[in-house]
């Protein structure tokens, strides 16, 4: 329930702090007293749609918040969802500020929360029913809605919903994967040539630059064989005639061993002297087999330059800069070429939880129509009975379930269905008065209220258009609504307004800048009040004397 309101900056609200009780509380004041404000600024903590143009002038921004009592579970895990600290028994603070850049901040307990949590909250904590909603009776969800209510359908919708929305997913799976499969059958022979391009190309990592290096060696053939050649004669001459590093090597090794025979230094000079020949022989043998390995071939170099320029060109072709990358794009052609089998296989087996889906689906609609239409008959009873008592004696209310097009709510269109003559009932919308679809709300509102266990319901003048006895029993019924959860009513009506266990005056109050002030009234004032309603502006004794007499009925 709604514990206390405070206000300020809301357009004539300068300021206001209210405490509300249990029960029925009626809201009256003059037509333009601000009851529509009182009623905006309530509806920010639903998180309705907030403007700078609720700003009060003068002001840089404007505050409502609420104090709200609840034992619902389902209140406790939005909270919880939302990391929002709350001990149960304590009141529920929901606070909204709009600034003068028209943005607005939302807070829980004083916890900043987007504005989508209070509405998420609201759906728990309170139901506002403005004038237009009446026409919410033509809308088709509207009255599936009040119908699956009453039959306690909150488990098959729950299923319904979640499995539609599976049903839905595969489908958009199977689209994906057929548009997949017709996009690479488009470019099937595309890919198939590009992949057979680098597929006969034979690729291997590392190619190109064992490649680079023999097609060095090839190009410079004559010269490095040249320059092997002059290495050797320089270490070992064909002629005797020139002397060579090697031959010296070898006579200066002699000459040192015959020295040791008298210096044994000279011996340790010749065994490093021998082993430095030894190295150079060695070296020698290498030069040689180099000059062997040298293939001088203009007909391989071609060959070379050949392969060279092909793996250049590929190179550019698929933008790669190694043949590593050529090696991952055939690959990856490859991969795409032969994907269309997985992606068939994929189609299939969609094809057939798809089937499966749909046969599930198909039994939720029938056991969802089923408790649908075995509820129609009692809801449509209940209704027409309140009507009754509303004084539509000879109202007939019927429900009808009908099939429809397939979705999350199932496979039907509900229809209520209504004659005030008790003839022919027709579409609800078409045939009601203002007055009559204020009573029809009524008896919804009634029958909503008890399944979902809301704990405050504001009714903003439901009994637009209903005068006399009529009132009266509204009042009443509005009453009995009240002994079992907080029930705002703003209403015109004298007979609505003394059936409350509270009643709360709405007014303006003219000064500097004229603002709209609510406040609790006393017994005595509230029989003026009921009397300025039965009369008008001028308060006769006999209006007094029929307001004590409402009162007291």
């Amino acid at each position: 329930m709604l514990r206390s309101l405070h206000i300020s900056h809301y357009i004539l609200i300068d300021s206001l702090d209210i405490d509300f009780p249990e029960g029925l509380c009626i809201i009256t004041g003059q037509t333009g007293a601000g009851k529509s404000i009182l009623l905006g600024s309530l509806s920010l903590l639903t998180g309705a749609k907030a403007d700078a143009s609720v700003i009060s002038e003068g002001a840089d921004s404007c505050v409502v918040e609420g104090a709200f009592t609840s034992d619902d579970e389902r209140v406790r895990a939005i909270l919880d969802d939302n990391d929002i600290d709350w001990e149960a028994g304590d009141d529920l603070l929901i606070r909204r500020v709009v600034h003068r850049s028209g943005r607005s901040r939302s807070f829980v307990n004083d916890c900043p929360v987007p504005v989508g949590v209070l509405g998420d909250l609201a759906a728990r904590l309170v139901d506002i029913h403005a004038q237009h909603q009446n026409l919410a009776l033509s809308d088709p969800g509207f009255q599936r809605s009040v119908l699956d209510l009453f039959a306690g359908n909150g488990d098959r919708l729950k299923a319904c919903r979640e499995g539609w929305r599976a049903l839905q997913q595969l489908r958009a799976e199977l689209r994906d994967t057929e548009a997949r499969l017709a996009q690479l059958a488009a470019e099937r022979d595309y890919d198939e040539a590009r992949w057979r391009r680098l597929d006969e190309a034979k690729l291997q990592d590392g190619e190109l630059e064992e490649l680079e290096a023999e097609q060095t060696r090839l190009a410079n053939a004559e010269q490095i064989l040249q320059t092997l050649a002059g290495v050797e004669n320089l270490l070992e001459p064909a002629s005797d005639a020139v002397p060579g590093l090697v031959p010296a090597l070898k006579e200066a090794t002699r000459m040192l061993q015959r020295a040791g025979a008298w210096i044994p230094e000279a011996q340790t000079l010749s065994d490093r002297l021998d082993s430095a020949r030894i190295e150079l022989d060695d070296i020698l043998s290498e030069v040689g087999r180099l000059g062997a390995s040298v293939d001088v071939s203009p007909r391989r170099l071609e060959a070379v330059e050949e392969r060279m320029g092909l793996l250049y060109d590929l190179m550019k072709s698929y933008n790669c800069s190694s043949v590593a990358g050529l090696i991952a794009a055939r690959d990856a052609l490859n991969e795409r070429l032969y994907d269309s089998t997985a992606l068939e296989e994929r189609k299939e087996a969609l094809i057939l939880e798809i089937e499966a889906a749909q046969r599930r689906q198909e039994a939720i609609f029938e056991d969802l129509r089923a408790a649908r239409q075995a509820a129609a008959p009692s809801l449509a009873a209940r209704i027409e009975s309140e009507l009754h008592f509303l004084e539509l004696d000879r109202a007939v209310f019927a429900v009808a379930v009908e099939p429809a097009a397939s979705g999350e709510d199932g496979a039907d269109a509900v229809r209520f269905l209504f004659s005030a003559s008790g003839r022919n009932p027709v579409d609800v919308a078409r045939c009601a008065s203002g007055g009559e679809l204020s009573r029809i709300m009524l008896c919804l509102k009634g029958i909503m209220a008890g399944f979902k266990a809301m704990p405050t319901l504001v009714f903003d003048e439901i009994d637009t258009g209903v005068s006399g006895s009529a009132a009266d029993k509204m009042g009443s019924m509005i009453c009995e609504m009240g002994r079992r959860m907080q029930v705002f009513a703003i209403t015109h009506l004298p007979q609505v307004a003394a059936k409350g266990q509270a009643h709360f005056l709405v007014s303006k109050r003219a000064g500097d800048d004229v603002t709209s002030t609510i406040k609790k009234l006393s017994p005595e004032e509230r029989v003026q009040e009921i009397a300025r309603m039965l009369s008008g502006s001028v308060i006769s004794d006999e209006a007094v004397a029929n307001a004590r007499r409402l009162l007291t009925d």
